[in-house]
C-alpha cells in the first residue's frame, strides 16, 4: 500500500508540469484501454469532451442520465455529440424516476440524507456500474480547483473506491475554461449566461443570485460533490 502512495505521489510531481493534452496522452501510455472520461454536458462540458477526442477517439465518455437534467441540457449533449463526432455510453438508475417517486416519494426534498439516497440511486450506481463494465483502470474527470473548497486541495491523480482518477484540466481557471470555447469554435451550453455557475438536476440547481456560497447552489444546497467524487464511507447503506 506504501509502494502504492508513493507510485501515486510521484505521479502527481510528473503531471504538475505537464499540460492537459499531455496528461491525457500520459494516461494513455500507462493505461492502454482502460480509460473513460465522464460528462455532465454542463456549463464547460465541451472543454473536457473536445481534450479528450482530439487527443484519443477510443477513450469512451460516460454519460450519467438522472432523468431530471434541464431540456436544455439534453439538447446540449445532442449539439455535442454531433459537433465533436462521438456517441456517449448513457447508463440510468436500475429503477425509472416516475418507479422511484411513487416508491419513495421526491427523495431531493428528504434533506441531507434524501439527498444522499437520491444521488447514490441515480449517480454513485450507474457510474459504478460503467466503470466496472468498461473495466476502467483510469477516470477521466474536468474538475478544477476554483471550482469549490472542497475541490482546492485535490491532487492530479488519486484513488478513490479502487479506480485511479485523473483531472487533466485541475489548474485551470475559470477564464481559461470559458474562453477555450470560442477559441475551438465549441458551442456554450443554452443556459450559459442565465445565472448559473454549473447545472445538474433541474430540482436541486439554484442560480448564484438564489444562494450565499456556490457549494449551495447544487444539490439541494448539501455541498457540491453529489457521491461521484467522494469516497464511499465504510459500511454504508444508500439502498431505500
Amino acid at each position: 500500500m506504501k509502494a502504492q502512495f508513493k507510485e501515486i505521489d510521484r505521479w502527481n510531481h510528473e503531471l504538475a508540469s505537464m499540460d492537459a493534452v499531455s496528461r491525457i496522452n500520459w494516461a494513455c501510455g500507462k493505461f492502454p484501454n482502460q480509460i473513460v472520461a465522464s460528462t455532465s454536458f454542463g456549463l464547460q462540458s465541451a472543454v473536457m469532451i473536445d481534450l479528450v477526442t482530439r487527443t484519443s477517439a477510443s477513450i469512451p465518455i460516460i454519460f450519467i442520465d438522472t432523468g431530471y437534467l434541464f431540456p436544455a441540457t439534453y439538447d446540449y449533449a445532442k449539439t455535442l455529440e454531433t459537433k465533436l463526432s462521438f456517441t456517449a455510453h448513457v447508463y440510468s438508475a436500475k429503477k425509472s424516476p416516475a418507479f422511484q417517486e411513487a416508491s419513495y416519494g421526491k427523495l431531493w426534498e428528504g434533506g441531507k440524507e434524501g439527498m444522499a439516497k437520491y444521488n447514490s440511486l441515480n449517480k454513485r450506481e450507474p457510474m459504478d456500474r460503467a466503470l466496472k463494465e468498461l473495466d476502467t483502470k483510469v477516470w477521466l474527470a474536468g474538475l478544477r480547483r476554483s471550482q469549490a473548497k472542497s475541490r482546492e486541495q485535490l491532487p492530479f491523480i488519486e484513488k478513490q473506491n479502487g479506480v485511479l482518477k485523473l483531472y487533466p484540466i485541475l489548474d485551470w481557471d475559470d477564464r481559461a475554461t470559458y474562453q477555450y470555447l470560442p477559441k475551438n469554435n465549441l458551442p456554450y451550453h443554452p443556459l450559459e449566461g442565465m445565472g448559473y455557475d454549473s447545472l445538474g438536476d433541474w430540482h436541486s440547481t439554484k442560480k448564484i443570485s438564489e444562494v450565499e456560497e456556490r457549494e449551495e447552489a447544487r444539490h439541494g444546497g448539501h455541498g457540491r460533490e453529489c457521491g461521484l467524487h467522494t469516497e464511499i464511507p465504510e459500511g454504508l447503506d444508500f439502498n431505500v
